[in-house]
């Protein structure tokens, strides 16, 4: 899979993927994470890639120009299955999503800045457009490293386990049921005697009414989906 950003703070990325499992994917070549300067597609002298907004208003938006100069020399050499721009009033993230962009093969996430892009970047170049919440940041970098972990970490081969992904929350609309390690007795506190039964099924049945009770509990909503 390869992963290309575009951002005006490139250095804002580089912590997210050189560490701890986005790292050891993109050493072990299961994944390609490009990140692109917008300001080097940039054509005047300064630099620049905003400007005030038509019509008025505080802030400034991302001008067009710049971002398709970005884009046409991408795709000069490669071919997206998907343009995504990160957005407070985009689709939700949610694990079916991560689940979907884990199966292709190239794609592209523009992280905005200021008031946003021109829109008609949004109408005529993104194909879709994520939000990770109800909430605004200061840009999409954010956002875009937590797409990327996402979705990553769903990549075959990427985990030691990959078992272990599909009994994260949210992957069948439940959340995970509580887990326990050693030592079985910690302070009074027991870890429940099922699990220490060594009997798969019995094991099994608890921690999936464990996940109904949980999520009835704490994310109700996720049973009705």
């Amino acid at each position: 899979m390869k992963i290309h950003i575009i951002t005006v703070l490139p250095e804002l990325l580089e912590s997210p993927f050189s560490h701890s499992i986005l790292k050891r994917a993109i050493q072990k070549n299961l994944v390609e994470v490009q990140i692109h300067n917008l300001r080097d597609y940039s054509t005047n002298k300064h630099k620049s890639v905003d400007d005030y907004a038509f019509g008025g208003g505080a802030g400034m938006v991302m001008m067009p120009e710049p971002i398709v100069n970005c884009l046409e020399h991408l795709q000069q050499s490669n071919t997206f299955d998907e343009i995504i721009y990160m957005s407070p009033d985009g689709e939700p993230l949610k694990q079916p999503l991560a689940n979907q962009l884990s199966t292709l093969q190239n794609i592209v996430i523009l992280c905005g800045h200021y008031k946003g892009i021109d829109e008609r970047i949004r109408a005529h170049f993104v194909t879709r457009e994520i939000s990770i919440g109800d909430y605004v940041l200061s840009g999409g970098e954010l956002g875009a490293a937590v797409v990327c972990d996402a979705v990553i970490r769903l990549l075959p081969g990427v985990l030691s386990d990959e078992t272990s992904a599909l009994t994260d929350s949210f992957q069948d609309n439940l959340l995970a049921p509580p887990v326990y390690t050693r030592p079985a007795d910690f302070r009074g506190f027991k870890v429940p005697e099922v699990l220490l039964s060594g009997n798969a099924a019995l094991i099994d049945k608890w921690r999936h009414e464990q996940a109904v009770s949980r999520t009835k509990e704490r994310r109700p909503g996720l049973l009705k989906e």
